[in-house]
């Protein structure tokens, strides 16, 4: 796999106001083809191919952007890097700078108490409410795994159930289950 063989760009359609682009990507993984999105400030956005076509998450992702200039697709490079070598088993932490602006408040500091969890385990939603500070909010902590705008990078692939089961991730339970054994494989 060639982690820049599937690296395109996009134009953004908004006038121009300042500096930040954003630049779109692609890359085949063995679950499939993920679409990821970056600015100068960091991966801002990335999700599955069979839920959501390149050229729609560019479209979505227009608003964010004040140039009428493309994003530099090198900003893609490390990221595409990052995910290839977590996919071959040699990454267990990715080290990527990251573009929060598509989510806040509660969903945020959910999300980041979900960057603490460590490859190879998992938590469940009520654990995972818990160490965001919110013990009784298990089902907003679902919501905020299901709009989770960098999954796997934020990795909501390791929140499961209470009784132990994989639920849902990207409408494809298999994905979960598979990304999770993986990790149980690869985890030193």
């Amino acid at each position: 796999m060639s982690p820049t063989a599937l690296l395109t760009r996009t134009e953004s359609t908004l006038p121009e106001a300042d500096d930040l682009g954003i630049a779109v990507g692609s890359m085949d993984t063995p679950i499939g083809l993920l679409n990821l999105a970056a600015t100068s400030q960091g991966l801002v956005r990335m999700g599955f191919g069979y839920m959501e076509a390149r050229e729609d998450m560019a479209a979505e992702l227009a608003e964010l952007s004040c140039s009428g200039d493309q994003g530099d697709p090198v900003w893609l490079d490390e990221p595409i890097a990052q995910i290839g070598e977590y996919f071959e088993g040699r990454r267990q932490r990715f080290d990527l700078a990251l573009d929060w602006r598509l989510t806040s408040g509660f969903y945020r500091m959910v999300l980041n108490a979900l960057m603490t969890v460590d490859y190879g385990t998992t938590v469940s939603y009520g654990e995972l409410a818990r160490m965001a500070g919110s013990s009784r909010a298990a089902r907003a902590v679902g919501t905020a795994m299901s709009t989770n705008p960098i999954p796997l990078i934020v990795p909501c692939h390791r929140v499961v159930r209470s009784d132990g089961s994989v639920g849902e991730y990207g409408g494809r339970p298999e994905v979960k289950t598979w990304l999770i054994e993986h990790e149980h494989s690869h985890r030193g």
